[in-house]
């Protein structure tokens, strides 16, 4: 099951067994305060039924809670129902005889808070078998309502891969033959074709991110020095901008990545500091405490918290989709990004290594 496929089957699930779950628990605890009085209702009635034999000389039985006393101070405001229930006993006052004697019945509770107990014991096993069954079926419900989803994306997911396989072929033809025509000096200075070549710039640069976003779900990730991309990423951009200096400021840093997508990653900020970059500035590679930070004294950005919002763009050559990859490559290798900024002072991205 893929990442997205996980989080929308877990959604489901909760959303099944959490509805019936709080109706199981509701249920389980009314049913308890329902059989609660009906026990209190039991002992009180086996108070009366005790007495009720005292009086008519019936044998009592021999080990008994109950203990009672005759007492021949008079009740003022006598009620029949003046059933009390004590910390650690039932109490009732009951009439003795018709001279104004009356019977103090008092019953321990120990009996009774067994019978609650096992009363509870019931009740949350039933609960648990309840639960754990409908578990069972709001998990065969979460798969079957996740099957439509599943159908969906792997037509689109297929679509995109195809799409994009095709789209290499022409885009490295393009590229190819920019290279030729630099070389022919008719064309040197040329606006249209600088133009034309930069936007193919573009668009190969949005295809490498596709190419990669399409392995997010099934990239796999181990532990490596991350230096080495750091270098070899840099080196690339060290030929495009020569103007600008670039300082790696760190020997080892281990850390679990995919080789492919972290490169990627870089690729998409390290391009972005270059390309917004002052002349002789710098972009500085550093890092503390399992962040790493990509630093640069560029032009800065207006708003550093909205850049990886999906087609967010504060210059006019961007299309906004490169961060936004960038930031779902970060997610599927458990990577928090995140950036400050300052308009013609500098950037800052930081990554933070969860793992």
């Amino acid at each position: 099951m893929l990442k997205h496929e996980k989080k929308a089957f877990i959604k489901f699930f909760i959303t099944y067994f959490g509805s019936v779950a709080i109706l199981i628990l509701a249920s389980g605890f009314f049913y308890f305060q329902d059989q609660k009085k009906m026990l209190i209702e039991k002992e009180h009635f086996s108070m009366i039924e005790h007495i009720r034999q005292l009086k008519m000389k019936q044998p009592l039985p021999t080990r008994s809670s109950i203990t009672y006393k005759i007492v021949d101070n008079k009740l003022p405001n006598f009620n029949i129902d003046n059933f009390k229930i004590k910390e650690d006993y039932f109490e009732k006052y009951l009439p003795y005889t018709w001279d104004g004697e009356y019977v103090l019945v008092k019953k321990d509770k120990e009996e009774f808070y067994k019978k609650l107990f096992s009363t509870k014991v019931e009740i949350v096993s039933g609960q648990i078998l309840l639960l754990l069954l409908f578990a069972l079926i709001s998990y065969f419900l979460a798969l079957r309502a996740l099957r439509p989803m599943q159908e969906a994306i792997m037509k689109l997911d297929n679509f995109s891969k195809d799409l994009i396989h095709d789209l290499n072929t022409p885009l490295t033809s393009i590229l190819l033959n920019m290279k030729l025509l630099e070389k022919n000096s008719n064309f040197n200075g040329n606006k249209p074709l600088s133009r034309i070549k930069k936007n193919v710039e573009n668009i190969s640069e949005l295809h490498n991110n596709l190419t990669t976003l399409l392995q997010e779900d099934t990239m796999l990730v181990d532990e490596q020095n991350i230096v080495k991309i750091i270098e070899d990423v840099v080196l690339t951009h060290q030929k495009i901008y020569t103007h600008l200096e670039y300082k790696i400021e760190l020997k080892e840093f281990n850390a679990s990545v995919n080789t492919n997508a972290f490169s990627q990653v870089l690729t998409n900020l390290i391009s972005n500091a270059s390309k917004y970059n002052k002349q002789d500035g710098f972009i500085k590679i550093y890092s503390a405490n399992r962040v790493l930070c990509i630093e640069d004294n560029g032009i800065g950005i207006k708003n550093p918290s909205e850049i990886f919002n999906r087609s967010y763009v504060e210059q006019k050559s961007g299309t906004g989709i490169g961060l936004d990859i960038t930031k779902r490559l970060c997610e599927a290798m458990d990577i928090e990004i995140s950036a400050t900024s300052q308009v013609d002072v500098g950037t800052t991205v930081s990554l933070k290594f969860k793992n």
